[in-house]
């Protein structure tokens, strides 16, 4: 919302009016403005002190002062302010948008909601308040809605840093990429070191797989605000698109250093690890992911399936326990089966598939699949469910299943029909499920 540079030029204006009224008003004005550019915020505010008596009723003067008090985020004393102002001037655009910034700091939305109505009852066209309206539609991701009236405010105020970025970004979020080029381009002419701007060309550039431009402007982002964990997450991204893997790693890397507790960075890091088969790297950093997001199950299933490849049974298992807590699959479930029978623990693995087969359908394919598991029935069971395998339409589904028997051969130590099952997965060419990277490491 304001900022305390705004509050630098409006009391310049505010000075030259009073040069043609009254001397205390002048010299009042002058000392305030010196010590606003010279000096720190409390000392501004402390000056209201001196404030002569002919001075201190002034609308303009006491909307200055709460607004110095806002900006030092003395919100309650600035809202004890507002509230006397209403009381004789309840239609005041200059008060009502004091009273709406408050509440927006305040998280008083309804009173934010009550000021800003007021406000664009009297002025249809005002930018704060249009702002205040286009900020909660994008909240809520409307973003059609939040765009009309972020250009509602440039009416008023054409050159509105706020409405122009909102406006910007929403044409982002809906997809009229041009229209959000031109608005960030313009921006940037007015305030060339808005660093959002620039990373927001840098999104856009990428919707176009131009990495380049796009690591262009988000390297701009990070030269005006270096500590931008969001910045590092996009650099990292881009450069990992151009194939500069050590650069997107580094650029993760700095992110992580920025907020070590924030689990995003690690799963783009994680995942960079991962696909250059650098498992003890990637599994550190799947560690950190569940270290500061328990909730997030990916990383339970790609440690899952690392531990797995590795031929640590019990880990694996943990980790495919863990993400079917959070996501119950019967996917995971086979897996930890398969865990048990790894470990030549029938019983366990028997004990297991009968509490999952609990709670699954008995005529789909999946629990066909867990019953062989549980029986290990004879090593011909494919035929019993290769017809059902077949006709399933989902493909994704088909692909699991197929591994799943193959599984099934290799835990019967009949490696040649594993690998035909193997093959048949690798030739659909759709690797949208975890069990392809099992299959494809089986055929090593």
């Amino acid at each position: 919302m304001r900022k305390i540079l705004a509050f630098v030029c409006a009391l310049m204006c505010f000075s030259a009016s009073l040069f043609s009224e009254t001397t205390d008003g002048i010299i009042f004005a002058e000392k305030l403005q010196k010590i606003l550019s010279e000096g720190t915020l409390e000392q501004a505010i402390n000056l209201f002190s001196e404030i002569p008596d002919s001075l201190k009723d002034d609308k303009d003067l006491t909307i200055l002062k709460a607004s110095l008090i806002f900006s030092a985020k003395r919100y309650d004393e600035a809202q004890e302010i507002a509230d006397n102002l209403l009381l004789h001037y309840p239609d005041d655009i200059g008060v009502l948008e004091l009273k709406a910034e408050i509440a927006f700091a305040k998280k008083d939305s309804k009173m934010l909601k009550t000021v800003s109505e007021k406000i664009l009852s009297i002025n249809p066209y005002n930018a704060i308040a249009n702002i205040i309206k286009a900020n909660q539609f994008a909240l809520k991701k409307n973003y059609k809605q939040a765009d009309v009236y972020y250009k509602k405010a440039l009416v008023s105020e054409p050159e509105n840093l706020e409405a122009m970025f909102g406006h910007g970004k929403m044409n982002y979020y809906i997809g009229d990429f041009k229209e959000s080029e031109k608005t960030f381009l313009k921006l940037l002419e007015i305030d060339s070191l808005n660093s959002d701007s620039y990373q927001y060309l840098g999104k856009l550039y990428a919707e176009s797989e131009n990495y380049l431009a796009a690591s262009k402007n988000i390297e701009k982002a990070i030269l005006i605000d270096p500590q931008n964990y969001d910045y590092y997450i996009d650099y990292g991204q881009y450069n990992r698109y151009q194939g500069k893997f050590a650069e997107a790693e580094k650029a993760w890397t700095k992110a992580i250093e920025l907020e070590p507790d924030y689990f995003l960075a690690y799963t783009y890091r994680a995942g960079l690890y991962d696909e250059q088969n650098k498992i003890e790297e990637a599994l550190r950093d799947y560690k950190k992911i569940v270290e500061t997001n328990p909730k997030y199950y990916f990383a339970y299933e790609e440690m899952g399936i690392l531990e797995f490849h590795l031929k640590n049974w019990s880990e694996a298992r943990k980790y495919f326990t863990l993400a079917n807590q959070y996501r119950k699959d019967w996917a995971y479930q086979l897996m930890i089966v398969a865990t048990y029978l790894k470990e030549k623990n029938t019983f366990k693995a028997k004990e297991s598939a009968q509490t999952f087969m609990k709670t699954m359908d008995k005529t789909s394919s999946e629990y066909q699949m867990m019953r062989l598991y549980h029986d290990q029935g004879p090593v011909n069971a494919e035929n019993a469910l290769s017809n059902s395998i077949q006709k399933e339409d989902n493909k994704t589904k088909r692909g699991k299943l197929l591994y799943y028997m193959g599984l099934y051969y290799d835990l019967k130590n009949l490696p040649q029909a594993a690998v035909t099952y193997y093959n048949k997965i690798l030739e659909m060419q759709t690797p949208l499920f975890f069990e392809y990277r099992l299959a494809e490491w089986g055929l090593q």
